[in-house]
Parts: structure tokens; sequence; C-alpha cells
């Protein structure tokens, strides 16, 4: 289910053609059961997050039968998608939080005191937080100006190129730095990145458009985000856009097209444990079937060493 994507009513179906019978609503209370002994894991990583110099989170919504509203998994994530493209010192970490609101009270609950760099796509809800310092995404920035050149028709050249054109220098910076240090980082897009970005602060404020058209909402959302997407080029450990989080939340995405849904609040937390535990597994590089295991055997433990089940401290 968390792997593969493969809800349990079709995971009882495959198993009742090998002969197996084994019901939909055993394997649900197995998953909820199996997530509890993971909690002492969840928590593990969850310190090790708020240690980080910067978190990425997203918010998405997920249906819950047996609540009466809108409900959302909150991703928080740190680090990479992969052990080789991590900078030293930074822990690859995806943890799933579920909620039964979009509400800032939930990553206000969820982030404590954490007062590092929050990298996230400009959901107002974020803004709030006054203890983190909040991070833009240049990739939301891009879509807005690639939604104004749609509308310029095809082959046509118009204003959004304009800056499109500069964001995609930025991204060009941003490629060449893979692999580099932070202190490189933040020291050439001090260089080169700053220069780009006045140029392109000057063109819009000089822009004279109708703020309702699609060109107008693209600036005026940008110059709205300006102080959080500049950010990014004064410290290196910083990314240009929330991608890492985006990318990180496509699991649960994928699996939801599905599964469609959790049936209660016990579903849904255990979903959230579950998504935390595999991902973490996978940004670390880990054969994942045999980290389970590893885990199952030892969290059945009286007292279970949860240092030694870390993925960047598990040994095959």
């Amino acid at each position: 289910k968390y792997q593969y994507a493969m809800p349990l009513y079709r995971q009882e179906s495959l198993f009742t053609q090998s002969g197996i019978e084994l019901s939909r609503t055993t394997m649900a209370r197995w998953v909820i059961q199996v997530s509890e002994k993971f909690a002492p894991l969840y928590i593990a990583l969850k310190d090790h997050l708020l240690k980080q110099v910067v978190i990425q989170a997203d918010e998405t919504p997920l249906n819950v039968l047996k609540e009466n509203k809108q409900c959302y998994m909150w991703l928080y994530s740190s680090g990479a998608d992969s052990p080789e493209a991590t900078l030293p010192n930074v822990k690859n970490i995806v943890l799933y939080d579920y909620q039964n609101s979009r509400a800032r009270a939930c990553p206000n609950t969820f982030l404590g005191n954490y007062n590092g760099y929050l990298q996230t796509d400009g959901y107002a809800a974020y803004d709030g937080l006054v203890q983190v310092t909040n991070v833009g995404c240049f990739a939301h920035a891009r879509r807005k100006f690639m939604d104004a050149k749609k509308l310029q028709g095809k082959g046509k050249s118009g204003k959004a190129d304009n800056a499109l054109s500069k964001i995609q220098k930025l991204y060009g910076i941003e490629s060449r730095l893979k692999g580099a240090s932070a202190e490189q980082r933040k020291a050439e897009r001090q260089t080169y990145a700053k220069p780009i970005l006045d140029e392109l602060y000057k063109w819009m404020t000089t822009q004279q458009v109708l703020s309702s058209s699609s060109l107008g909402k693209a600036i005026k959302y940008t110059l709205g985000q300006w102080p959080k997407l500049i950010r990014y080029i004064d410290d290196g450990h910083l990314s240009i856009d929330n991608n890492r989080a985006e990318r990180a939340i496509k699991p649960l995405v994928i699996g939801r097209k599905n599964w469609l849904f959790s049936n209660a609040p016990s579903g849904a937390d255990a979903s959230a444990m579950l998504y935390s535990i595999v991902e973490t597994a996978k940004a670390n590089g880990l054969i994942l079937y045999d980290y389970l295991v590893k885990c199952m055997k030892e969290l059945a433990q009286p007292e279970p060493e949860i240092n030694a089940l870390l993925p960047w401290n598990f040994k095959h």
C-alpha cells in the first residue's frame, strides 16, 4: 500500500487468487497495529528534523470518511531525495502529519519551538509562524509566468518571456551548483544570482499591465512573495524552490488516486506514520524490505535500540 500504492481491497483479491484468505479488514487492523509500534522511531526522526537548518513543508487534501470536514496530510521534509544530493551534516527526512484542518495551528503545533528556515509554496497559514524564517518558492512564481505565456499564443513572444528567461538563468546557476558546499553556493549566488534578481525586480516594478491580466497576476504574486523568494541567496543550505517537498508528497498523492480515502482518523494517522518511515528510508537509499523487517524485529523488543534504526545509522 505505501510503497506500490496498492489498495488493500486489491491485495485481498490477489491473495484470494493465490488461495490465501486474508481480508482487507484484517490487513487494515495490522496496518494500524504496526504503525503504533513505529511511533518511537517517528518521534526520533521528528527530533532530528527539528534540528535541521531548513525544513520544507507542503499539504494536500485527504478524504477521511468518518470526519465531516475536509482533512489534510501535511508534509515536512529536509535534505534531498537521495543520499548523493545531500549537503554534509544534513539529514534526509520525510515526515507526514495527519490533521483534520488546514489551519495555521497545524504547522504551529508540529514545529513547536523550531526557529530555522521554513520553505513553502506561499500558503498564508505558514506566514503567521513568527518563530521561523519563511522562504519562498521560485517554481511557483515561474508557474504564474508560464500561465501568462500560454495566453500570448503559440510561438509568440511577449513580456512573460522576459521574466521566464531571467528565472531560467537563476535555475541555470543552481544546476551548476549541484554538489557544491553551502559556502560555495552562497558565494556564487551572491555573485551571479543577485544581479539577475535585481534586474527581474526592476523589470516587474516598471511594467504597465492590467492587474487583472494573467501577467499582472504573476507580477503581483511574485512581488508579494519577493522578500521570501530572494532569501535563498543568503544561505547555501536553502534551495531556490520547494520542489523537494512537492516530490516528497507525491507518493501519497499517487496512492490516494488508488485507495481514494481513509475510513477513520486512526487509519489516516497510521498512513502518516508508515509513509514517513517508507519515504525516509527511500530518501536514504535503503532497501525498503530489509529495513522494515529489521525495524519490526527491533521495535518488538521491550527496549528497542531506536538510534540503530535511524536510516543514516542503519547497517545492512
